[in-house]
């Protein structure tokens, strides 16, 4: 199994059983992140793009995940993602180079999906 449709499977059947537990709080959260990232006065390829950066500079593998596929859907070139990975390198430091290294893999692997 890919790890993109491995990524996608395990994180939909998590929300899932989060959203089962039907807890208005956490509800209340997951909401309140869908909304930050609607259209509005940036647009939602501007807004995965500063999510992309902020996840490599806080190195979460997972939300450097979510948003490389968003970044992809929005259609994000090869170069458009390169230079959010070099302002993320820039602001995170050498610390961010193993993650932007499985944000290299993944990225490719998104692109392969595509043509497969």
């Amino acid at each position: 199994m890919s790890q993109v449709k491995e990524f996608n499977d395990y994180r939909t059947r998590m929300n899932e059983k989060i959203m089962a537990a039907d807890n208005k709080v956490i509800k209340r959260f997951f909401n309140l992140d869908t909304n930050a990232y609607a259209d509005g006065a940036i647009d939602v390829k501007t807004k995965e793009m500063l999510g992309l950066a902020c996840s490599m500079v806080l190195r979460c593998d997972d939300c450097i995940k979510y948003h490389l596929g968003k970044c992809f859907e929005c259609g994000l070139t090869d170069e458009e993602v390169y230079e959010v990975f070099a302002i993320a390198n820039l602001i995170g430091g050498s610390i961010v180079i193993p993650h932007f290294r499985r944000a290299v893999e993944y990225w490719e692997e998104l692109k392969t999906e595509q043509q497969g």
